[in-house]
């Protein structure tokens, strides 16, 4: 889908990311137009996949200005239990959805939300493990590829990216 101007995304990095999660939904957001900024733990970092593959954050978490993010994705991995230590990158997804921006997080990611304090008598999924977790943050889980809650958008796996990154593009589109 074709955005009618140019979003400004911000996708999220950490060491340890799950190299599908990240790749797949920022290549589909550059090739539809919009204007990607990866935030990792400091500008220039490089960071590593699961599988090794490197990854560099344009800037740091902390110098993301929150209110000029039209969209946020959180991949997943083990990037996520990195990622929900750090209060400017709280802070961002704080302010996204309170601004009710598109909010996308897969498999692990779901870790980032709830460490934000955003679920709370939302409707979420992501994988298995971490249903507990979401659950307890006050979210109703369920078990399908993909979720839309308002601004939300959740999946469990690499599977889902298809609906995934379809959802959150759709999303974008229409609240730009």
């Amino acid at each position: 889908m074709q955005m009618t101007g140019p979003a400004r995304v911000v996708v999220f990095l950490e060491e340890l990311y799950n190299e599908l999660e990240f790749w797949y939904p920022k290549l589909r957001l550059v090739e539809s137009g919009a204007s990607v900024t990866v935030a990792g733990p400091e500008a220039g970092a490089v960071c590593r996949s699961k599988v090794g593959l490197p990854a560099t954050a344009d800037v740091a978490f902390e110098d993301v200005d929150p209110a000029e993010v039209d969209g946020l994705v959180i991949p997943g991995g083990y990037a996520p239990d990195r990622i929900r230590r750090n209060s400017a990158a709280l802070e961002i997804v704080r302010n996204v959805h309170q601004r009710r921006r598109p909010l996308a997080f897969i498999c692990h990611a779901g870790w980032v939300p709830v460490s934000a304090g955003i679920l709370q008598g939302r409707t979420v999924t992501s994988y298995h493990s971490i249903r507990d977790d979401l659950v307890n943050a006050g979210a109703t889980w369920v078990d399908k590829p993909l979720v839309v809650d308002g601004h939300l958008v959740s999946s469990r796996t690499p599977e889902d990216l298809p609906a995934f990154c379809a959802a959150f593009l759709n999303l974008l589109a229409t609240s730009t």
